[in-house]
C-alpha cells in the first residue's frame, strides 16, 4: 500500500515538473515569434522611405540619382538660370550673361547676391566647388567635355542644347522636385499661345499667318536665323517662314549686300548687338537700294527687338517677356 502512495506522488510531481518546463519554453520563445517579425516591417519601411526619396533623372548625358530636394543649385547656361528663377529658385551660381554683365538685367532683382562661376562656355570648377552645390544643371551642348568633373563635385543633369525652354525647364523642375509648378507654368504658356492666335487671327482675317524673317546685323555680315530660341517660338505662335528660309539648319550668313533679297518677308524683327561696328553694317545695309524694296520695309513691318529677350536668354521668362512684345505690335489685348 505504502508503495503504490509512493508511485502516486512521484508520478504527480514528474507532471508537474513537465508541465512547468513546458510553460517556460513557450514563455521564451514568444518573444522571438513577436519581436521578429516587428523588426523585419521597421526595416522594410526604413528601407522603402529611404528609396523613395532617391529620384532618377534621365537626361542627355544619362541618369542621374538625386536624393531628396536639391536647395544649393548651380546653372550653367542662361536658360537654366531662367527656368530657375521661374520656379521660384535662388541659384546659389550662376554662369556670367552674354551681355549686361553679370547677370540680365530682367534677372537681376532675382539673383542679387548670387556668385558667378565663370563663363557659359567656361565655367570655374573651383568656384562652382567651393559652393559645394547639391546639383548642377548643364548642357552636353556646352559642357560633354567637362561632365565627369562637375559630377564629381555634385550630382549633373544636362540638356542636350541651350534654346529649348521648354525641355529646360521641365529638366530643372524633374531635378529640383518642382514638376507640378512646372508643368503649370508649361499649361500657363500654352493658354498666352491660344490667346494669341485667336486674337491675331479675328484681327488680321484673311492676311494671317504673315510670313516672318528673324534678322542680325554683325560688324562684317548679316544673319537671317531660321530657327534658334525665337524662331521655335514665332512657329508655335503661328507664323510661317518664307519658302527659301523653310531649311533644317540654324539659319544662314550674308556676306554681301547683293543677298538681301533672301531676307524678303512680311515682317521683319531684327535683334542687334548696341555696337558702333554693329551700327555701321546695319546703315549701309538698311540703306541699300535692294533693301528698300523689300516687303516689310515696303509696308512699315520692320521692327527693332531686344537681343537678351529675343535671342539670348533662352528661358521661358524671356519667352514669355518675348510675347508680351509681340502683342504689342499687334496691338492685342493681353
Amino acid at each position: 500500500m505504502q508503495g503504490k502512495q509512493r508511485l502516486k506522488i512521484f508520478l504527480f510531481v514528474l507532471l508537474a515538473f513537465t508541465i512547468f518546463l513546458t510553460g517556460c519554453n513557450q514563455e521564451d520563445a514568444a518573444p522571438a515569434e513577436d519581436t521578429e517579425p516587428e523588426t523585419t516591417e521597421e526595416t522594410t519601411e526604413e528601407a522603402t522611405e529611404e528609396t523613395s526619396d532617391v529620384r532618377e533623372i534621365e537626361h542627355a548625358m544619362g541618369t542621374t540619382p538625386i536624393e531628396g530636394t536639391p536647395t544649393k543649385i548651380v546653372t550653367l547656361y542662361q536658360g537654366a538660370t531662367d527656368a530657375a528663377v521661374a520656379l521660384g529658385i535662388k541659384p546659389v551660381g550662376v554662369v556670367e550673361s552674354w551681355v549686361q554683365q553679370p547677370t540680365y538685367e530682367y534677372l537681376r532683382d532675382d539673383l542679387e547676391g548670387v556668385a558667378i562661376v565663370g563663363l557659359e562656355n567656361q565655367p570655374n570648377l573651383e568656384e562652382i566647388a567651393k559652393l559645394k552645390p547639391d546639383l548642377i544643371i548643364a548642357s552636353k551642348l556646352r559642357h560633354e567635355e567637362i561632365y565627369e568633373q562637375l559630377e564629381a563635385i555634385a550630382p549633373t543633369v544636362t540638356h542636350e542644347s541651350v534654346e529649348f525652354y521648354k525641355e529646360t525647364l521641365e529638366l530643372v523642375g524633374q531635378a529640383t522636385n518642382k514638376e507640378a509648378e512646372a508643368d503649370q507654368i508649361l499649361a500657363d504658356w500654352d493658354a498666352r499661345i491660344a490667346d494669341f492666335q485667336g486674337k491675331v487671327s479675328e484681327k488680321l482675317g484673311d492676311q494671317w499667318p504673315l510670313n516672318v524673317s528673324l534678322l542680325n546685323f554683325r560688324a562684317d555680315h548679316a544673319r537671317i536665323y531660321y530657327q534658334g530660341f525665337a524662331g521655335a517660338i514665332l512657329e508655335e505662335l503661328g507664323f510661317t517662314r518664307p519658302e527659301n528660309q523653310q531649311v533644317d539648319e540654324w539659319g544662314v550668313q550674308l556676306q554681301d549686300k547683293e543677298s538681301i533679297p533672301e531676307m524678303n518677308a512680311d515682317v521683319f524683327y531684327i535683334f542687334n548687338e548696341d555696337d558702333e561696328a554693329v551700327k555701321k553694317t546695319f546703315d549701309e545695309w538698311t540703306s541699300h537700294p535692294l533693301w528698300e524694296n523689300l516687303d516689310a520695309v515696303k509696308n512699315d513691318q520692320v521692327f527693332m527687338v531686344d537681343e537678351v529677350t529675343w535671342n539670348m536668354a533662352g528661358g521661358i521668362l524671356a519667352a514669355n517677356l518675348m510675347l508680351d512684345d509681340i502683342y504689342e505690335r499687334f496691338e492685342l489685348e493681353q
